[in-house]
């Protein structure tokens, strides 16, 4: 089995948002076929390192296979939040982004 190392943006979409000093980033399968890659490629640990120096708290992910989808809670991540925050992304817009940036192995027979 061949595989080859893509950004996560090839086979997904995703959105984010805040809840408080928590980041809310949602990843979505462009096909039914890519949420499996996406069970076994975006563990808490490789997305708490994919966060490391954003995400100062735990990772939490929430698994919704009837949408293909991931939710991922990134704990101490925004600086307090929107309200008190003084970074330019205090409600975590651009996390998605930073999601989709992130780089996975993918069986090459998928794409």
């Amino acid at each position: 089995m061949a595989t080859k190392r893509i950004r996560l943006i090839e086979i997904a979409h995703a959105r984010s948002g805040d809840k408080g000093d928590a980041g809310n980033v949602g990843v979505i399968a462009r096909d039914d076929r890519f949420y499996p890659v996406l069970l076994e490629q975006l563990t808490v640990d490789a997305v708490k390192q994919h966060f490391e120096g954003i995400c100062h708290g735990a990772v939490e992910r929430y698994e919704l296979p009837n949408l293909g989808a991931l939710n991922f809670i990134l704990h101490n991540t925004l600086g307090g939040g929107g309200t008190v925050s003084l970074k330019n992304d205090a409600q975590g817009k651009t996390l998605s982004s930073a999601m989709l940036r992130m780089e996975i192995d993918i069986d090459e027979s998928l794409l």
